[in-house]
């Protein structure tokens, strides 16, 4: 029976490149993973095998070490835009090109240290260009950003049915690991293009002080805020995906002791977790970032 190739994609996944600027004694580090997405006219290469509109994942690879050198690494954006628009203008079986970034942040040891870095926390920025050889679509973020308030925070007058135990609470633990993922308005290169650093480190500051400033009655509460403050705050930024796991914190029975616990001792659960997930856009704005965010 006929049938119908349907979207394909190929390239080179996870090149680890880490690019070092020497400026005298003081050094400065970028550390990336970068993995490199194709299509266009591959049907010849499905169906025959045939290579000739196949630009190697070697290839690929290459690319992005040499532009780590030639063009240097002034954001994960800016890099991958870079990328995307080599790719696709430089072969022309080749129509779209994704560029996903994840980078790794380092800080200096010491105050005098000009080559001595130490990775920090936990936290992943993250980055996926895309390119059509017509217009961009850029979306940013980051994960495992772990933040917690040891007050502020109720969570009462739920739905209870014959399987509810919960007890409702009224000063409790909220703490999540927060991913989140933003899409930028920019899309063609007619538009001056966002300051990419600065709209990162906003964003975070945002997330961080929505989550410090709310007294939170759910984390859906505490989620929208988040979001709406960095769409209020960010004109850059159309749209905003969460996705926070609840991470659970109940309080130990201490009574068997012949202690109390007035909010002292705590249980970490890590699983099952509650996890909450939800889109905040610009009036106005189409949805366009996918709801599974785990491949970013």
């Amino acid at each position: 029976m006929p049938t119908i190739l349907g979207q394909n994609q190929y390239g080179k996944a996870e090149n680890r490149v880490v690019r070092i600027v020497r400026d005298g004694d003081t050094h400065h580090i970028k550390d990336l993973n970068v993995s490199v997405a194709l299509s266009g006219d591959m049907e010849d290469v499905h169906r025959s095998g045939s290579n000739a509109h196949v630009l190697p994942t070697d290839t690929t690879k290459n690319t992005v070490f040499a532009f780590a050198k030639e063009h240097g690494v002034e954001s994960a954006e800016a890099f991958g835009v870079h990328l995307a628009r080599h790719f696709v203008t430089s072969q022309e079986p080749i129509h779209r090109a994704r560029i996903r970034i994840e980078e790794y942040a380092w800080g200096r040891i010491g105050d005098g240290a000009g080559h001595s870095f130490v990775r920090q926390g936990r936290e992943t920025r993250v980055s996926q260009i895309t390119y059509d050889g017509a217009g961009w679509e850029v979306l940013s973020g980051l994960r495992d950003l772990t933040v917690l308030n040891s007050t502020d925070s109720e969570f009462w007058g739920y739905v209870k049915d014959r399987y509810t135990t919960l007890t409702e609470a009224y000063d409790r633990i909220l703490a999540t690991d927060v991913s989140a993922l933003w899409r930028y308005s920019w899309q063609d290169d007619g538009q001056a293009a966002p300051d990419w650093n600065g709209c990162y480190q906003r964003a975070r500051d945002h997330i961080l002080g929505a989550f410090a400033d709310t007294y939170s009655l759910s984390l859906q509460q505490t989620l929208h805020q988040m979001g709406e403050r960095v769409i209020d705050t960010c004109a850059e930024i159309d749209e905003i995906r969460f996705s926070l796991p609840n991470k659970h914190h109940f309080l130990v029975d201490l009574e068997p002791f012949g202690l109390t616990n007035e909010n002292e001792v705590y249980f970490a659960a890590d699983r099952p977790y509650g996890l909450i997930e939800a889109t905040i856009l610009r009036d106005g704005a189409t949805a366009r970032i996918p709801v599974d965010m785990t491949h970013l």
